[in-house]
């Protein structure tokens, strides 16, 4: 059986990369190990936490000491790195947190693999998943961002995250470490944390809150949903390069106020309201330090290469997700009322390993 490692697989794209592994990979087993920080929830992945092929470990990637045992007592033979502080707003608060994380767990972890894996690199793999906030801002009118494009990180959180990508490519470099990267575009989807803009908006819609715009909203993204992403993590960890980066993004981009329409239409549609009632809850709010302009992703090289492609079009994609979040009100409101912090404690008391450790 091989043993892969995720780390932040409690977390939003992290619970679907280990809900994807866990189901189609019975040989496999997953070790997920995951802090529970804010953002992690153990609740995202009920479905698989009696599964023979998974296991669960409370640890932190900040503590060396802890990665190296993890290393040896699992026999890991690939690594999926999803943990990482993520929200630009929260690093702009507390750098410091971002670098510990995003910097120094990242360190750890290329380490625990180096000293474990000791130059046998047969089969195995240590991918690094990254953002595509590491090449700065575009142009209204530039070409979007690739794998040669310079790194130009603005914000505490971006530069944690360019920083980490350099340290995993010289590790490849220096050791030999069979390293792969992705850099993503914003993701968006079922067990998103509510404090990014898409769960952030459907929740006030559906309490008739205020709606927080940065600015004019006029700062463009490029939007992947989440269940694209994850399956190009796996495709980009069986067939991707080693030493190489990938580029996955969903060729969507969107200013954020032409987005706030759609979810308007949609969620009041769903929720049988008149058609765009929801838009008088729309607030404009000072910009945030350092905000990016635009961000667009290419991603023909995966494309190409590897032969991905996104799958959802885009408002079918915003109809899913808000049909999800209203379809599950107790995982939202767990969330947002911060029951879903105890749900560790009361199913698993202070045991910081849960699974089927001898599978």
């Amino acid at each position: 059986m091989k043993n892969i490692l995720i780390t932040g697989g409690a977390g939003f794209i992290g619970s679907h990369v280990v809900r994807s592994w866990v189901k189609r990979y019975p040989g496999c087993r997953v070790v997920n190990v995951d802090k529970l920080t804010y953002a992690g929830n153990l609740a995202n992945l009920k479905e698989v936490e009696g599964k023979e092929n998974y296991l669960f470990v409370r640890a932190d990637i900040c503590d060396f000491e802890a990665m190296r045992e993890l290393f040896t007592r699992y026999a890991i033979e690939g690594v999926i790195h999803l943990a990482a502080e993520s929200h630009v707003d929260r690093s702009i608060e507390d750098p410091f947190a971002f670098a510990r994380t995003n910097v120094m767990g990242t360190l750890n972890l290329l380490q625990a693999a180096t000293l474990a894996w000791a130059g046998d690199h047969a089969g195995k793999v240590f991918y690094h998943v990254s953002t595509d906030e590491v090449y700065g801002s575009l142009a209204a009118d530039a070409p979007p961002f690739t794998e040669a494009t310079r790194y130009d990180p603005h914000s505490p959180y971006s530069a944690s995250k360019a920083s980490s990508d350099h340290l995993a490519r010289a590790f490849h470099d220096t050791y030999g470490l069979p390293v792969k990267i992705s850099n993503c575009s914003n993701n968006y989807g079922p067990y998103q944390f509510p404090e990014k803009l898409i769960p952030l908006f459907i929740h006030n819609i559906v309490q008739e809150k205020p709606l927080p715009v940065y600015g004019k909203g006029e700062n463009v993204r490029d939007w992947l949903h989440v269940e694209d992403h994850a399956r190009a993590i796996d495709l980009i960890f069986h067939e991707g390069r080693v030493g190489d980066t990938y580029n996955i993004g969903g060729g969507n981009e969107w200013r954020n106020v032409d987005l706030i329409k759609v979810l308007i239409r949609v969620t009041d549609e769903l929720l049988g309201r008149p058609a765009g009632s929801s838009a008088r809850l729309i607030t404009h709010v000072t910009d945030r330090a350092g905000h990016d302009a635009r961000y667009a992703i290419d991603s023909s090289k995966l494309q190409r290469e590897l032969g991905w492609r996104p799958s959802l079009p885009f408002e079918e994609g915003i109809r899913r997700t808000a049909r999800w979040y209203l379809d599950n009100p107790g995982w939202l409101a767990g969330v947002t009322s911060g029951e879903y912090r105890h749900y560790y404690e009361k199913m698993y008391g202070t045991r910081t390993t849960i699974g089927h450790e001898n599978s």
